[in-house]
């Protein structure tokens, strides 16, 4: 399986990932608040359908190896970035929705579902309502990075510093959508 995103169509990406399991490993890792922000961003989830959630993102967190974050994301990395978003989807323990970016309307959606597959699970993450392809050249750049390293926490290991894993990509998107 190649970990790299695919552009389906031109508001669409999506990426998949085959994870170790148990299913109710990788469902922690998608809706609770704390375990999620050790691979992407942290925060309760709601529990209603339409309710609003915040993301907070803090780059430094994902790992305990550090390394300098572009000069461009400097600024939030020291900082960290909160992003307030809408619970679309909760059906436990195979589908989550929500919005992203929804502090910059109109948002786009990110769907997870999970499928068992032996003692595996496949993760299907797919990014809907792109406005564009810059957008989707830099979203896709995240996923990845983030998504290794979920790959990494799922199998028990210690992940590179993120911004390591973020530039091993950084330009790779642009190429692969042209």
């Amino acid at each position: 399986m190649e970990n790299f995103g695919k552009r389906i169509d031109a508001y669409t990406v999506r990426f998949e990932r085959l994870l170790p399991g148990p299913l109710e490993k990788i469902w922690a890792y998608l809706t609770d608040g704390q375990k999620r922000g050790e691979w992407f961003a942290s925060g309760p989830l709601p529990s209603k359908i339409g309710e609003t959630f915040e993301l907070r993102f803090k780059h430094d967190d994902l790992s305990p190896g550090k390394a300098p974050p572009p000069e461009r994301f400097k600024e939030m990395n020291e900082k960290g970035f909160r992003a307030t978003e809408k619970l679309l989807a909760l059906e436990p323990m195979q589908r989550l929705v929500h919005t992203f970016g929804n502090d910059n309307p109109p948002p786009s959606e990110v769907e997870f579902l999970l499928t068992p597959e032996g003692e595996k699970i496949r993760l299907t993450l797919t990014h809907r309502k792109i406005p564009d392809r810059a957008y989707a050249v830099n979203v896709s750049g995240g996923w990845h990075s983030h998504l290794a390293i979920l790959q990494y926490k799922a199998e028990g290991k210690v992940p590179p510093p993120f911004w390591d894993v973020w530039r091993q990509t950084e330009h790779t998107y642009e190429k692969r959508y042209d």
